[in-house]
């Protein structure tokens, strides 16, 4: 029997209601891990036409979102933190090569971050991997793939700085 949103949302909330702290996030992150190895929720909610970002739920209490996201080529986004919430990505198709990278100077309204690498690591199908307020992180994809991304909040409505790249 296929792994269903509806039971991994509700799971999530469980989880996220009982400790919504970075232990609570490891749980969930073993949750993103079945839903990306389980072939018939990948191919519902992950088709191969689907879009690059679409929101599949957003819990109405603690705001998570679970997302679905359909790269059809190759991308590269710059170092980023996801602002004053944490984002788990689980990768269910392709492969995605993640950076993490160390603060130099921190990023405001008027001032763009510096980073400097720390590691380069593949994510592929069937791993996944929490980042916690403040990771700075950077994913290339270099072909087609598909992801399950978990926000803590709708990053689309929060305001984040950008970083670059020093050394």
């Amino acid at each position: 029997m296929a792994y269903t949103l509806e039971q991994m949302s509700d799971e999530m909330h469980r989880i996220i209601a009982a400790d919504p702290g970075p232990g609570g996030r490891d749980k969930v992150c073993e949750l993103v891990r079945k839903a990306c190895a389980d072939r018939e929720f990948v191919a519902t909610h992950l088709p191969s036409d689907g879009p690059e970002r679409k929101i599949l739920y957003e819990d109405p209490d603690y705001k998570f979102c679970i997302l679905a996201h359909v790269y059809h080529d190759a991308k590269e986004s710059a170092p980023h933190d996801h602002g004053p919430t944490w984002a788990i990505y689980g990768q269910a198709m392709g492969e995605t090569v993640m950076s993490d990278w160390d603060m130099v100077e921190p990023a405001n309204e008027s001032h763009t971050g510096k980073v400097t690498l720390r590691r380069n690591y593949t994510l592929t199908p069937g791993m996944a991997y929490v980042y916690n307020e403040g990771d700075l992180h950077s994913p290339r994809r270099d072909g087609p793939t598909r992801l399950i991304r978990i926000e803590g909040r709708d990053v689309s409505k929060i305001r984040r700085y950008a970083y670059e790249r020093v050394g």
